[in-house]
């Protein structure tokens, strides 16, 4: 009796530590983790993620295959606001679960197109190799309970820092907004720069929240400087600076 409860009672701490490994392996790193590294060859060569990149900020955006037309219209669109990423100093990485071989062919297709009545554009950011999709595990982009790869559609932001600062998801059949991304980076540098929080639809150069908040009575005042003229109060615990 003894040696068969002892025989349950380890079949059943090796599950749970297979059940623990797995889970680790495919979970989604939190806002606050460090970014997962990998090697992985692109079309811009190899890429040692996010090393490469130093201190600058960093978005890694996950595909589940070439030749999709959400995913090519969302990376024509990245491609033509690439300007605008590089000002923010940010670098762009596309994670894709098909080859490199496939990964060229699809690049090269895409700088032919004109969309959106624009003019053709150059693809200048990598297109990484994640055939066995070791990636996408490392981002937990890939779901438990099926082998598929429909849910690589993630955005992970990454700070100077290599911190997860941000993550999205879309299903495949959602495009989605690069507007708002691009937004959120600035939110995450203005609020990083400034010490200051960005309240509900905020637009670059709106006023933002001061995060020093005292507790205590309804009306005590939380404004550190009152002779500051860009500081104005909402409420008593709701301050707010002008960022003109």
């Amino acid at each position: 009796m003894k040696k068969k409860t002892f025989f349950m009672l380890s079949l059943l701490l090796t599950a749970t530590i297979m059940f623990a490994q797995e889970e680790n392996e495919t979970r989604i790193p939190l806002i606050g983790d460090d970014a997962p590294a990998f090697t992985a060859e692109s079309t811009n060569g190899t890429i040692n993620f996010p090393d490469d990149y130093g201190k600058n900020w960093k978005i890694l955006f996950g595909h589940p295959m070439d030749f999709t037309p959400v995913c090519t219209s969302e990376l024509l669109e990245i491609a033509y606001m690439q300007s605008e990423f590089d000002e923010l100093g940010v670098k762009l990485t596309i994670v894709s679960t098909d080859d490199l071989e496939s990964h060229k062919n699809w690049k090269k297709s895409m700088e032919t197109l004109s969309y959106n009545s624009r003019e053709p554009v150059t693809i200048k950011y990598p297109l990484v190799d994640d055939r066995g999709v070791n990636i996408a595990e490392k981002y937990g982009m890939i779901h438990p309970s099926n082998n598929t790869t429909e849910y690589v559609r993630g955005v992970f932001i990454i700070d100077p820092d290599n911190k997860i600062r941000a993550i999205s998801f879309s299903p495949m059949e959602v495009g989605r907004n690069i507007d708002e991304i691009k937004r959120m980076v600035i939110a995450l540098q203005t609020t990083k720069s400034s010490t200051v929080y960005t309240p509900a639809n905020w637009q670059p150069g709106g006023d933002v929240i001061i995060p020093y908040v005292k507790s205590g009575d309804e009306g005590s005042s939380m404004v550190a400087n009152q002779s500051d003229p860009d500081l104005y109060q909402v409420s008593w615990y709701m301050t707010m600076k002008k960022m003109n």
